[in-house]
């Protein structure tokens, strides 16, 4: 068996042998389980889909005379101050407040109604001033009541992404049996079946192929938004305990992890704004994580393939927690952009873009190349025996 230092070492010498997930299935199609494990050290993947469940933590450093922030907008979003004085939460999934609140200026973008905190996070990334408008609480040690200004990347302490729930291990395809187009964090599902969405690479999804999480653990070094951040912990709604395949690959949503990373490393090139019409906004991210063959066992693993991966097709139109099913549609059948759903002919399409999926895999693949990205040993495991808890005695 290898061990993660004995990989490094051969990234430092340049002699590691790396393959992104679609050259390793490739492989092993052709040459089998052994001698791939021989030839390859490490399997880039790689995904870059939406997740609501994203924000930035930011600490603006403190004005002169201090302020002892309690309200805050950047460019019209609301954002989190209840931590220290000038400590901020941005969640990606906050709208902007500019039209409603005329405190906040004249200036009024004619698109704010899809703008939401994805955007601003974007658009500090992407190195562009921001407008800061503050309230402060009034304190002997915080004199200030106010604080309006723009800030940058630059003229801020710490901007790091936090993300609390992301890479869901497989997830759900949704459609629409009722009569009226439903407005969804899928995006727009037609009636009467018109059409199917999903939100997952399939096969080259990064948790898929660690299905029992043996290999990434707290602490796993990754790609995030083209800088290198962590898994942090176990994610929000962590539910490894769902039904599972005799692969292991699970049949609905299972497994989640946060991440963290320095966001003034990143691109915006992979951390993108977007909004679903009718929704809200929500944050794409491109994260890329390095598995490292370390057994037989695990390159098995990650020789799964589309059509042997399924996902629930759930009827939004009953707007329920549990949703009725239309049944299960392997991956394989999604990307051909149809499936049957009780003999009618559905258009399916992603939210996730494979496109892109496969330039962070290749982006990962090249880093580990060029001796600019080793990887990490997990430094706790990922729990395995979470149950998903409802709040079923709401009124």
């Amino acid at each position: 068996m290898r061990t993660v230092a004995q990989i490094n070492e051969k990234i430092a010498d340049r002699t590691v042998k790396v393959c992104t997930i679609e050259e390793l299935k490739s492989k092993v199609k052709k040459q089998g389980i052994k001698k791939t494990y021989q030839e390859v050290d490490v399997v880039c993947t790689g995904t870059f889909e939406p997740m609501e469940s994203s924000g930035a933590i930011i600490n603006l450093g403190h004005t002169d005379p201090p302020i002892k922030i309690r309200q805050c907008w950047l460019d019209g979003v609301p954002t989190y101050a209840g931590f220290g004085a000038v400590d901020l939460c941005l969640g990606a999934t906050v709208p902007s407040e500019y039209g409603s609140n005329k405190e906040l200026g004249d200036h009024v973008p004619s698109n704010l109604p899809e703008r939401g905190g994805a955007h601003v996070i974007e658009d500090l990334i992407a190195g562009k001033a921001v407008p800061i408008k503050a309230v402060g609480q009034v304190t002997d040690c915080y004199p200030r009541a106010s604080f309006e200004s723009t800030i940058t990347m630059d003229s801020i302490n710490q901007f790091y992404l936090y993300n609390p729930r992301n890479l869901y291990q497989n997830f759900i395809v949704g459609v629409n049996g009722g009569d009226r187009t439903l407005y969804t964090y899928l995006g727009p599902l037609l009636p009467r079946l018109g059409n199917a969405v999903y939100s997952s690479v399939g096969a080259l999804s990064p948790l898929l192929n660690d299905p029992d999480l043996e290999v990434l653990g707290i602490g796993t070094k990754i790609f995030l938004g083209g800088a290198q951040g962590y898994i942090a912990w176990e994610g929000t709604q962590h539910f490894p305990r769902q039904k599972r395949l005799e692969n292991r690959t699970p049949i609905g949503p299972a497994s989640t992890v946060a991440l963290v990373g320095d966001a003034k490393q990143m691109n915006h090139q992979w951390v993108r704004g977007c909004y679903f019409k009718n929704y809200g906004s929500s944050l794409m991210l491109g994260v890329g994580i390095p598995i490292p063959l370390l057994s037989e066992k695990i390159v098995a693993n990650c020789a799964v393939d589309d059509k042997d991966i399924v996902a629930p097709v759930m009827d939004f139109s009953i707007p329920r927690r549990v949703r009725p099913s239309f049944g299960l549609a392997s991956y394989a059948h999604l990307k051909s952009s149809k499936i049957k759903i009780e003999g009618q002919v559905v258009r399916v399409a992603s939210v996730a873009s494979l496109y892109l999926s496969r330039q962070v895999a290749q982006a990962l693949k090249q880093q580990i190349l060029d001796a600019q990205f080793t990887l990490t040993q997990a430094v706790a495991p990922l729990p395995c025996d979470r149950t998903f808890i409802a709040q079923d005695g709401a009124i």
